[in-house]
Parts: C-alpha cells; sequence; structure tokens
C-alpha cells in the first residue's frame, strides 16, 4: 500500500508519513480489507499486478481454483517479483521462495505438516502457464520495461505504480502478429521457423508495432528472444546504402555498370570474391537504376569497390546501423560482401535509417514510450518531438525511392507482376534475402 500511496522518496518524512498512513488504514479499515487491498494491488513481476492477474500469468486459472502450492508461490512474489518469478531469470528461486512461504504457513497454524510434506512434493512437478500467453505484444511490453528500469530502476518499476503509455498500434499489433504468423507457415518446408517484424511512423520514429517472434512461448527456437533486437545478416536490404554512398560521389542511376562474372579480391585475410547473382546469370550492361531495382549482386559488389567499404559504412554509420562503424578493422573484417549482408545489423536499426528515405533524407530515432506518470499522477516523463537529423540530401534518398518504387527497373530478376508491385499504390520496395 505504501509503494502505491507514496512517493518512491527515501527520507526520515516518508517513515513518518509509513506511520500516519498504516494507523490511519488500520482504523478505517479490517484486516481482511487490508489484506484484499495489498493482494490487489501487489506487483507480481511482468505486467500481472494483482493476485488475480498474477493467477492467471503463471497458470492460466482463477484465484478461486489454485491449490495450496500454487497459492504459496504467489504469496512469495510481491517482496521481489523479479527475483522470484517463475518466468524470471532464475527459474529456480521461486522454489526456496515457496518453501519459506508454506513452513511460515505451518508454524502460524495455517496449514498441517502433512500439508506441507504435500506441497513441497507438488512443488516440483507443478505446472505453469505458457509464458507470454497472458499478455498482449510481449516482446514489445518487455522491450519497453526494460527502458524503464534503465531509467528508473527495477524498483520503482517493479512497485511503484507507474502508468505508462506507449506507441503501440494494437490493431496494427494483431495484424502484424498474423502475417508472421502465416509468412512462417509458407516456408517451414525449407526449415524456416521463425521470423520478426518492426512497424514505425517514419515521421516519428514512434514504433507501432514489434513482433520479436512467431510465438513468445515457443521452447524448440527461444521464443522470448526478440529478433528485432538480435544481431541478423540484412542480405540485399543493404544494397540501398551501397548506392546512396555512389550518388553522393556523382555517380547516377543512369550510370552503366557491367554485370559480368568477375573476381573480387578478397582483402586482409579473406579469400577471393566471387558473387553471384540471384538469378544465376549476368545481364551485361546495365544501369544502376536496373541493377538496385532488381537487386543483382555482382553489380552491387562491384559498385562497393568503386566508392570504397569505408565510405559506405560511414553513410551507414550516419543512418543509424550501429554495428556498422566505419573502423579499420570493420573494414577489414567485412569487405566487399557487406553490400550483400555480410556485416550483422539489428532490425530496428534497419528501420531507423530506412527513415531516412522515407523522410528525404531526415532520420528518426525510434519511440516506445509517450508518457510515463507514477503513482501519483505526476508526469515524469513526456515524450515531445525532435528535430530529425539530416543524414542524406533530400536529392540522395529521392533516387534511391524512385528506383525502389520503379516496377519497370525490376524487371530482370522479378518480372512485371511480382508481389514487389502494389498495385495502384507508389510503394518504394527492396528485398533482403
Amino acid at each position: 500500500m505504501k509503494n502505491t500511496l507514496l512517493s518512491q522518496q527515501r527520507a526520515v518524512s516518508r517513515k513518518i508519513k509509513e506511520f500516519v498512513l498504516s494507523v490511519q488504514i488500520e482504523k478505517k479499515y479490517t484486516k481482511d480489507e487490508i489484506l484484499q487491498m495489498y493482494l490487489n494491488e501487489s506487483p507480481y513481476g511482468g505486467t500481472a499486478w494483482g493476485v488475480e492477474a498474477a493467477a492467471e500469468t503463471y497458470f492460466g486459472k482463477k484465484v478461486s481454483e489454485l491449490n495450496l502450492v500454487e497459492s504459496a508461490i504467489l504469496a512469495g512474489l510481491p517482496q521481489a517479483p523479479s527475483t522470484y518469478s517463475p518466468f524470471g531469470v532464475n527459474t529456480e528461486a521461486y522454489k526456496d521462495r515457496t518453501k519459506a512461504v508454506l513452513r511460515r504457513m505451518r508454524e502460524d497454524n495455517y496449514i498441517t505438516k502433512d500439508q506441507e510434506k504435500q506441497a513441497l512434493a507438488d512443488l516440483e512437478t507443478v505446472k505453469f502457464a505458457a509464458e507470454g500467453s497472458d499478455f498482449k505484444a510481449p516482446h514489445f511490453v518487455m522491450y519497453v520495461k526494460q527502458k524503464l528500469i534503465d531509467r528508473y530502476g527495477e524498483r520503482l518499476v517493479e512497485q511503484g505504480g507507474l502508468k505508462v503509455t506507449t506507441t503501440l498500434d494494437w490493431q496494427l499489433q494483431e495484424k502484424a502478429q498474423a502475417i508472421v504468423t502465416e509468412e512462417i507457415a509458407k516456408v517451414e518446408d525449407i526449415h524456416i521457423t521463425n521470423g520478426a517484424t518492426l512497424v514505425i511512423d517514419p515521421q516519428t520514429g514512434e514504433i507501432l508495432a514489434m513482433v520479436g517472434s512467431k510465438n513468445y512461448a515457443a521452447e524448440d527456437y527461444d521464443g522470448k528472444v526478440n529478433v528485432t533486437l538480435s544481431l541478423r545478416q540484412p542480405g540485399s536490404a543493404i544494397k540501398p546504402v551501397t548506392y546512396v554512398t555512389a550518388f553522393r560521389k556523382g555517380y547516377s542511376p543512369a550510370t552503366m555498370i557491367a554485370d559480368v562474372l568477375t573476381e573480387f579480391p578478397g582483402g586482409a585475410n579473406l579469400p577471393e570474391y566471387k558473387p553471384k547473382n540471384y538469378d544465376g546469370k549476368v545481364h551485361g550492361p546495365v544501369q544502376l537504376r536496373y541493377a538496385l531495382g532488381s537487386s543483382l549482386n555482382i553489380p552491387a559488389v562491384k559498385l562497393l569497390q568503386l566508392v570504397g567499404v569505408k565510405d559506405m559504412l560511414t553513410t551507414a554509420y550516419q543512418m543509424g546501423f550501429t554495428t556498422l562503424e566505419p573502423t579499420t578493422a570493420n573494414v577489414n573484417r567485412f569487405g566487399l560482401s557487406v553490400t550483400l549482408g555480410g556485416g550483422e545489423i539489428r532490425l530496428i536499426d534497419m528501420v531507423a535509417a530506412y527513415s531516412a528515405f522515407a523522410n528525404l533524407g531526415f532520420k528518426v530515432e525510434p519511440v516506445s514510450i509517450l508518457k510515463v506518470e507514477d503513482a501519483q499522477g505526476k508526469i515524469l516523463e513526456e515524450n515531445k518531438p525532435v528535430a530529425k537529423q539530416r543524414v542524406l540530401s533530400e536529392e540522395e534518398a529521392f533516387l534511391i525511392n524512385d528506383i525502389l518504387a520503379d516496377n519497370k527497373a525490376r524487371l530482370i530478376t522479378f518480372g512485371a507482376n511480382s508481389l514487389l508491385n502494389i498495385v495502384n499504390r507508389t510503394v518504394a520496395v527492396k528485398t533482403g534475402t
């Protein structure tokens, strides 16, 4: 109760307020009413606030349906929800805590020794609900929670009764989750079992949908891992960075480049590099427009050789690819393969970087939290629009958008009626495999 009604300030004045508050509460409410309020207001870990929510979260049951050991597990959580949560990092900690609760119940004559013995046996085989099955957008929730912990500390986040307004669009989130599930089902026969997606508003950076895996509760591919924050190779989705670097240096979409089999030097401690196009063919002289639109590999590598790996990484880093810093070590490690996705990046960085194309050169940072209020309604933080950072010229961004929206530029690889052609819409699209 004190964490709900009082601030988190550690001072003598708070202790005095706690004493006064306890006296007033005991005068006004019975012990059963106080206990009920405590159970309904206490944090039980994650998004579970109150014992009813906790029962649903951990066991998929109502409180009235819990048995002795399940009740004891929940009774032990409020003291340190993150530490004792069965879904926490230390998955065995809840057992020691539950044993202590059962021992105290027996000592206070709430249960018999035989009941304690049976509950201890049941503790070893207790069944929990699938983690994440009880709350919406679990990866986004945990992403926001970690940001709050970084800013305010775990104690305030777990016990402070914060009210957090986020950027999530629930309808869009549901659609994104359904799409990930549907698309993975189409490719499971080639052993692709997981996927992720991230949707932001490129004007504001607000995260509208975040699907970190196909199924948060899955154990065969560790569904709790948020793939939007994990390092992955981007494939051809990184190619526009090479091309925009070339445009910075005076190349144009009409510049010709030879799409012919080429053997490139591997660089420091790297073997010779012989890229092939997706279709296994070569197409002779092509304009950069068609090379990018059709995502041809050989021209992309050849163009990177012309503009330089370091300059390409410089552009990427400026755009927000935090793992592609233009250091000598990275230049040597990635080499020319970086233009085909040889350098690992985070999806959240890529989405932010692509906002520079959508905003004609201005990049936005991803935003997930709009407002945070404490238990008394005091606003602790409120997101306000900040000046966007220009990382590309308007002309450079426009050229990339124009190429990626040009269905004719895709003809070499994808044909006229591919899924990339959004009928009656002007949409810039880039593949990445």
